[in-house]
Formats: structure tokens, C-alpha cells, sequence
């Protein structure tokens, strides 16, 4: 008979040596019953109740998270830089965005049965083709993975087979971006131009402004991170993840040896995708609109901004860059508006100059140092190398 330590889970070996994926998933779980037992077992006038504007806010950070994440596998592991993941969050935004605006019916201003109201504004006579099948949530999370999915894919394909590498391939997906914003403010694309989609209503039948439906949302949130985490640890430790690392620090030699490098680089960039697509699903339900905005080129350098102040290629570092840059986001647009950019920008220069490794290699670099003058310290062994013992005289010995 064994016992459990003799037969460690999947997710023991995932973060076996990784104490800090641990603690990130640790502190993942916490959240997950402080967040929502603080909101809905506490009355308002509780010291300890949680209001659901933060549940909703944590939400939405927790997407950013994932989002980040999945640029990281790209960026930290494979090298590439992407200027163009927010197309993909965008993309599986509008997926749900779609169905959710399906059922609304004809709760809508203009109370008509199937098209959207601005279809009715715009004097659209019927549903275009590509709207049929999204009143089903089956085949709009489908699509959520789908569409990020095909569009990484073909992208990669044309791209690392034509051996587009380093500035020239972060300028592409930039441009891809920028081309979707240009398509998607169109009002003849039919996903609602400049305004997007917006004024949900419910999702399942249940009703998007109850507490019940943010705190389900959060949960999903916190969900999604946690497997999207474990599923980048895994891909990362195998044998795939060791030829990505390869790939990352020398292309030229991993070829040489025989491996098909495109295939490879093709496979985290449609994985990274999906995640980024799920990120955007899940975003969109708790905001509450999904608009051509969110396409800027402006958003995905802000990805890579989260992803450097956190720490690159640590996954685990690349959420929290995400958290800690987007709370202050949200504290400096309020009390300072203005000073924002300045601070975005003062941020990623100075992470670049004196933090290449982030926040998350900064806190290593302490403890390493700490644990290091501990340790001499324990030898009785000054930090200048000197021996701090007296030397003993010839009496003495």
C-alpha cells in the first residue's frame, strides 16, 4: 500500500522546487475564499464584507494576469516579443461579447427579437453570417479559442517559415493590431464600430450585475489563472519547454542539430493565443463592454510593460507585474490623471536600466545576498572575506 508521498499529484511535480509557483497558487487559493465568503456571507455594514465593486475589480485583474502569463510563455521561454497580444484578448472578448449581446432578445432599446440594437440603429435588415451559432454558449466558448487560435496560427506559420525573427517580427504582430482597430471601428464589420458591444444583460439566465454572477466570474477568473499557470509550468519543464529555451538562446544551433525550430515557436505562440483569448472572454462579461479600444497598439506594449515589471520568463512574475501595474493604474488615473503616461513610461525605462530581471529577480537577488551573509556570518567570516577570528598567539597555542 502507498501513501500519498509515495505517488506525488501532477501539480506536486509541476511546482516541485518552484516554491515561488507554490506560494503564487497558494496565494490564488486564499483569494478564492476570502474574496467571495467577504462578499456574500458579511453584510454591507461588516468590517469585513467585500464590496463587489472590488470583487469585480480583482476580476478584471486576474484576466490582466492571465493575459500577461500567456506573453510571458512567448517572450520569456521562446524570445519573441510580441507587440500584438491584445489582438487575441480582444478577439476572444468580442467571442463572448457576441453571445452575450444574443441574449439580450428584445430586452434591447429597440426591442427587436435577433438583431443587436445597433444593427437596428445602422438599418441592418438581418443578421449578418458570422453572428448565427452565438446564441449558443457552447459554441461561442468555441469560438473563444478558435478564432485567437486560427489567427496565431496562420500569422505563425507565414512568419516563422518565411524565418521572420526580432524587430522585424514584433513590428508584425504590432501591425496585425493595429490592422484589426482599423477593421473593427468600421460599422459595416458589424461589431458595433466605435461603441463595441455593450449593455449586457445575463449570462446562463443568471443576471451580470448580482453579486452571486461577479463572484462566479471571479472564481472562473481565478480558475482560468491557476490552470493557465499550471499549463505553462508543465509545457516549460518538459522536453518541449527545454528546445523552446534552446530556440530562445540560439535559434541557429537548434536548427543545425536537426529541429524543425518553426514548428516549435508555432506551438507556443497558438497556446499563448488561446490563453490570451480566454483572458479576453472572461474580461468582458465583468466590465461590461468590448469595444475596437482594446485593439491599440498602446495595450499590448502595456502587456510587455507588466510582463517586465514582474519579472520575465518566471510566469508566476508576469501575473503579479500585471496586478501591481494595473492597481496603480487605476489609483494614479484618479487621484493624478494627467501623470499617468509619465509614470508608465518612468517605469519601464527604469526597469530596463536597473531591473532587467523585474521585481520578482530583484526579491531573488535579495534573499540570495541575505542568505549569503547569513551564511558567512555562520562562519564567522566578515562580508570583506576576512576572517573575523582572532588570531591566536604563541602563548595561547
Amino acid at each position: 500500500m502507498t501513501n500519498a508521498t509515495d505517488n506525488p499529484s501532477w501539480v506536486h511535480r509541476l511546482v516541485a522546487r518552484d516554491g515561488a509557483g507554490a506560494g503564487f497558487l497558494a496565494l490564488l487559493a486564499l483569494l478564492a475564499v476570502v474574496i467571495p465568503v467577504g462578499n456574500l456571507a458579511f453584510e454591507p455594514d461588516s468590517r469585513f464584507h467585500v464590496p463587489t465593486y472590488v470583487v469585480t475589480l480583482s476580476g478584471k485583474f486576474l484576466c490582466y494576469a492571465l493575459l500577461a502569463l500567456a506573453l510571458d510563455l512567448v517572450w520569456g521561454y521562446l524570445g519573441i516579443l510580441s507587440l500584438g497580444h491584445g489582438a487575441f484578448f480582444a478577439l476572444g472578448g468580442y467571442a463572448m461579447g457576441m453571445y452575450l449581446m444574443r441574449q439580450i432578445g428584445d430586452r434591447g432599446v429597440y426591442g427587436h427579437p435577433v438583431l443587436p440594437d445597433f444593427m437596428v440603429f445602422l438599418d441592418w435588415k438581418e443578421l449578418p453570417w458570422y453572428w448565427y451559432g452565438f446564441d449558443s454558449f457552447g459554441f461561442a466558448m468555441i469560438m473563444v479559442l478558435l478564432v485567437p487560435g486560427v489567427l496565431a496560427f496562420v500569422f505563425g506559420w507565414l512568419a516563422f517559415r518565411s524565418r521572420v525573427t526580432g524587430v522585424y517580427l514584433s513590428i508584425m504582430t504590432q501591425a496585425l493590431t493595429y490592422a484589426l482597430m482599423l477593421a473593427f471601428f468600421r460599422n459595416d464589420m458589424g461589431f458595433g464600430g466605435n461603441n463595441g458591444l455593450t449593455d449586457f444583460k445575463d449570462l446562463l439566465g443568471m443576471d451580470l450585475q448580482a453579486s452571486g454572477t461577479r463572484v462566479g466570474l471571479f472564481m472562473a477568473s481565478i480558475g482560468a489563472l491557476a490552470t493557465g499557470y499550471l499549463l505553462c509550468r508543465a509545457i516549460v519543464r518538459s522536453r518541449l519547454g527545454r528546445i523552446v529555451t534552446a530556440i530562445r538562446d540560439s535559434e541557429g544551433r537548434v536548427r543545425s542539430l536537426g529541429y524543425r525550430d518553426e514548428r516549435f515557436k508555432l506551438f507556443i505562440f497558438v497556446t499563448s493565443a488561446v490563453l490570451s483569448g480566454i483572458a479576453g472572454a472572461l474580461y468582458v462579461p465583468q466590465v461590461g463592454i468590448i469595444n475596437p479600444g482594446e485593439f491599440t497598439p498602446v495595450n499590448s506594449i502595456e502587456v510587455v510593460i507588466w510582463v517586465a515589471v514582474g519579472g520575465r520568463g518566471t510566469l508566476y512574475g508576469a501575473a503579479y507585474g500585471a496586478v501591481l501595474v494595473n492597481y496603480a493604474k487605476s489609483y494614479l488615473t484618479v487621484a493624478y490623471p494627467e501623470a499617468w503616461l509619465f509614470v508608465l513610461g518612468g517605469l519601464f525605462i527604469g526597469v530596463t536600466l536597473f531591473l532587467p530581471r523585474g521585481i520578482v529577480g530583484l526579491i531573488g537577488d535579495l534573499r540570495q545576498r541575505l542568505s549569503h551573509l547569513s551564511y558567512r556570518k555562520a562562519r564567522g567570516v566578515a562580508p570583506t572575506g576576512i576572517d573575523t577570528q582572532p588570531v591566536p598567539t604563541r602563548q595561547q597555542k
